[in-house]
């Protein structure tokens, strides 16, 4: 049994931390929006017992820390099914350790595929919980579109969908700790918050550029010294016409929100020029 996927990307319109929880992790509001950047999955499923993974990426892990192997195991112990040897090959288009949900879109990919394989039907709730069982973003991967996330990642609402336009996506060659910036954030100091409100406001009226004004990412604030390419990618962007520019996610990839695809191709061209991981895409609904 063979079935193929595509597991998208997602950008962070908007990232606030509200407070930190009893069990330590922060309580999160944050607009995503997935894109059409995608890895590409293959699930072969064979008698037998036992996963194995093919990612091309030697560096990545090839048991159950990798999400997509973690998402194989979850889905079998939720619905009992057992006999099988897992095969997994994921073609990586989406940058790793990016901020972009590579991982966990990957993880939400592989539930999908194996829920349609053996025809379990578990529906958008279940497949939502057992995703959350193996990342706080792979409940939103599970359907994607434009929603706002809360909690951890779990508690999501959709919203509008994100006006048609293109999306510039830039990431400079290093990675940032996820764990060290969260270390970093003191929720009582935050100075700037995003517009989370305005920018849901935005979305129900089309409104593209009020969207893009709004949109903010707190992690910027507290990104250590030497990270300066961010702002400097950022930079142009908007001075090519962006009417929005922000770090998505933990970052450290840029992502840059164009009405006019001159614009994006010339900031596009510009980057390209210097950063290998650059991506002009389009929104998915």
């Amino acid at each position: 049994m063979v079935e193929t996927g595509h597991a998208y990307a997602k950008i962070n319109l908007s990232l606030d931390i509200v407070s930190k929880m009893d069990d330590g992790y922060h309580n999160l509001k944050t607009i995503m929006q997935t894109v059409d950047l995608s890895d590409e999955i293959t699930l072969e499923c064979l008698p037998g017992e036992g996963f194995s993974i093919d990612s091309g990426r030697p560096y990545l892990p090839g048991d159950e820390r990798n999400i997509a192997v973690k998402a194989a195991h979850v889905f079998f112990e939720h619905t009992g099914i057992s006999g099988y040897h897992t095969k997994i090959e994921i073609i990586k288009n989406i940058p790793v350790c990016a901020g972009l949900g590579g991982g966990s879109s990957d993880g939400a990919c592989v539930l999908r595929l194996l829920d349609k394989m053996f025809e379990t039907g578990l529906g958008l709730e279940t497949l939502e919980t057992l995703g959350n069982k193996i990342g706080s973003d792979v409940p939103f991967s599970i359907s994607g579109g434009t929603k706002l996330a809360e909690g951890r990642g779990e508690k999501l609402t959709n919203l509008p969908p994100l006006p048609q336009c293109y999306i510039l996506i830039t990431k400079p060659p290093f990675s940032n700790s996820t764990p060290e910036l969260f270390g970093y954030i003191k929720c009582e100091k935050i100075r700037a918050r995003p517009d989370t409100d305005g920018i849901i406001k935005a979305l129900g009226n089309g409104d593209l550029g009020g969207i893009a004004r709004r949109m903010y990412n707190v992690f910027e604030d507290v990104l250590p010294r030497g990270k300066t390419e961010i702002a400097e990618i950022k930079e142009v962007m908007l001075d090519s016409g962006a009417p929005g520019s922000v770090m998505t996610g933990s970052g450290p990839t840029v992502i840059g929100v164009f009405d006019n695809k001159d614009n994006a191709m010339t900031a596009y061209e510009r980057l390209k020029k210097d950063y290998e991981e650059c991506y002009l895409t389009q929104t998915i609904v």
